[in-house]
């Protein structure tokens, strides 16, 4: 069991969190009991950082060791909705992890807008990540984690592809698959450590499933009918703005040193926080 109030103390350390969910083997089912903690979200900068000289920042890093082995990574909403548009499968699934930290009234209209971009190309963030873990697992000493991430990759993507759904939960997206070596998979896991090493000989029977799945992922993608692009783009801009512009009350600058004042400071609000 996670302290959900720790993991709020620890996002609301930065600017005002947006929303704070958990991602990694947490969300996907198959956290080990040494598994460290992937706390992500997106966060409201203030107008005044924005309209400086000097850019901003829009990714934030908090590591948090007081506990346990926790790391808060959080973009600015502007930002992260920037990489809504983009076909991001990753940005997604911490919009919709059902593992909530910090909400806000902001959250649910941001997962409003993220409907509008679950879109078709998006399984190319799915083929790519299974890629990546399918050289992993060809390397020396692979582990029941990097083949749990192949698994999870290619069982996400397919069911977004068939359903518009972002569900990243390996053990509840087998419960349609139905595959028991997964199952078999997630309890050594979560039962043992985070470098559990794997067999040669169980890395030939893995490898016939995972052909197995890439190929029913291309099917998935070409019969899809989830749209190109994201039809949301406008709205997403509209919603920035007038977070922001919500957030932000003008006051008057302090006076300069010779007495005159010389521009407007901002006082910044939390996004309506739960």
């Amino acid at each position: 069991m996670l302290d959900r109030e720790h993991l709020a103390d620890v996002a609301r350390q930065g600017p005002p969190p947006v929303f704070a969910t958990i991602s990694g083997a947490h969300l996907y089912g198959f956290a080990s009991p040494d598994s460290d903690v992937d706390l992500r979200g997106a966060y409201l900068l203030p107008a005044r950082d924005l309209l400086g000289l000097h850019p901003a920042d829009e990714t934030l890093t908090i590591e948090d060791k007081s506990r346990i082995d926790l790391d808060w990574v959080a973009h600015d909403v502007r930002k992260f909705a920037r990489l809504m548009t983009n076909h991001n499968g990753y940005v997604l699934e911490q919009l919709y992890s059902p593992l909530v930290v910090v909400s806000s009234a902001a959250h649910e209209d941001l997962m409003a807008l993220g409907k509008g971009c679950i879109t078709r190309p998006t399984v190319r963030h799915y083929q790519g990540f299974a890629r990546g873990r399918r050289h992993r697992l060809a390397e020396p000493e692979p582990t029941v984690k990097h083949l749990l991430y192949a698994y999870r990759v290619l069982l996400t993507g397919i069911h977004l592809m068939e359903s518009g759904e972002v569900l990243a939960n390996v053990s509840t997206l087998n419960e349609r698959f139905r595959h028991s070596a997964i199952d078999e998979l997630v309890a050594r896991k979560r039962e043992g450590a985070e470098k559990m090493p794997l067999l040669a000989s169980e890395l030939t029977l893995h490898g016939r499933l995972l052909d197995t799945l890439e190929a029913q992922l291309e099917a998935a993608h070409a019969a899809s009918t989830l749209p190109e692009e994201p039809s949301t783009k406008d709205a997403l801009n509209d919603f920035v703005v007038r977070l922001r512009l919500e957030s932000t009350e003008v006051a008057p600058a302090p006076p300069s040193e010779g007495g005159s004042p010389c521009g407007a400071g901002t006082a910044e609000g939390a996004p309506g926080e739960r």
